[in-house]
């Protein structure tokens, strides 16, 4: 418990020092369990050199407990909840279905019943493309990139999409999608989609890449004149030095803060699960409900968040802003990226970016 504690505090990439970003909640309480346990097992007759050793577990758990206890519901909200019935909103879910899933009728059954506005599933091949393209009666404007390498990507939604594209931004068999949405007000909401390659084995030996697209995407949309969504699997939890730089960077604010986890993955393991899929957003949005929705056959839960446009919401709501070591340290990740092979122009648009039929791009 401690020398994982102490582990992440090197900022080695490697996935075998970053994998332990992940389950802090589990390490705070199974040091709380074994400080415990020590105590009561030797009556409290513990000696000096054992006394240590328990603070020192001790400052542990409070350390661990600290990344995750603003995502419970001590903690004061981020977002706050919808003030107003009328204003426009956008209702957005977001799926790991698990390429290797079958269950379509489930996944599809649960996330016509959630009646989102906007749904986007990652993970899928042209077998999960015929089976989802059902959707199009009633979410007719789409981007799909459907891939074979467990990062393929189909948006769906009833609401018009303007200006879409598919960027590779970092490796060139990850896609990320970009599009305007229009409200049914006229607003436009600029919409960015991700799943990031995650630091594990079989996948990446480092998160450089995972950690390089985020903080591309957060630098893309921090400067931006209309609300913004940030939504998919990110491969990362939502307490990581990774995501809370991600949000500083782009100045978005998370729903779950004050709220709960929303824990997404593993769906089969209740006490290895972590929060995954992320539903982020610009200070315009109040949150009207966030939800983990029911299983589906794969080994994430989806999850849907209802957003209430409410500008003024943005005079009272606190986006995180980066400092100066924040912004070197991003500024030097996203160069340790570009000099281990990333694009030197991150945020392309390519003519043929996924070998699906389907696509549009408009002029």
């Amino acid at each position: 418990m401690i020398a994982v504690t102490i582990l992440p505090f090197f900022r080695s990439k490697a996935w075998w020092v970053r994998i332990w970003d992940f389950p802090r909640l589990q390490l705070a309480l199974l040091g709380a369990l074994a400080g415990v346990g020590a105590v009561v097992s030797t009556e409290g007759s513990l000696s000096p050199g054992s006394w240590l050793f328990v603070a020192v577990l001790g400052g542990a758990v409070l350390y661990q407990a600290g990344f995750v206890w603003r995502y419970s519901r001590l903690a004061p909200l981020e977002v706050e909840s919808s003030r107003s019935g009328n204003r426009p909103r956008l209702t957005v879910a977001v799926s790991n279905v698990l390429q290797t899933n079958r269950d379509s009728d489930r996944l599809i059954r649960v996330l016509t019943e959630a009646d989102a506005d906007v749904m986007l599933f990652v993970e899928t091949n042209d077998w999960w493309r015929e089976h989802l393209d059902v959707l199009l009666a009633t979410h007719p404007h789409t981007v799909q990139c459907a891939l074979s390498n467990t990062y393929g990507m189909l948006l769906y939604s009833r609401l018009p999409l303007l200006d879409t594209s598919i960027d590779f931004l970092v490796q060139a068999d990850v896609p990320s999608i970009q599009a305007q949405l229009r409200l049914d007000d006229g607003t436009t909401v600029w919409l960015n989609c991700v799943h990031p390659r995650p630091p594990a084995p079989g996948e990446s030996d480092e998160s450089l890449e995972r950690d390089v697209e985020l903080l591309l995407v957060g630098k893309r949309v921090c400067d931006a004149s209309q609300p913004v969504v940030v939504c998919g699997d990110l491969n990362d939890v939502a307490w990581s030095r990774t995501t809370r730089l991600f949000q500083k960077t782009s100045g978005l604010v998370d729903p779950r803060k004050g709220r709960g986890m929303f824990s997404t993955f593993h769906a089969k393991f209740p006490v290895l699960r972590f929060p995954l899929d992320h539903i982020l957003h610009s200070t315009e949005f109040r949150l009207v409900e966030m939800r983990r929705l029911p299983y589906v056959g794969s080994d994430h839960f989806p999850v849907v968040a209802s957003l209430s446009l409410e500008p003024d919401a943005t005079s009272e709501q606190a986006a995180p802003a980066p400092d100066a070591a924040d912004k070197q340290e991003a500024q030097a990740t996203i160069a340790g990226g570009k000099s281990s092979g990333s694009p030197d122009t991150p945020f392309s648009r390519s003519a043929t970016p996924c070998p699906v039929t389907g696509l549009h791009f408009p002029p």
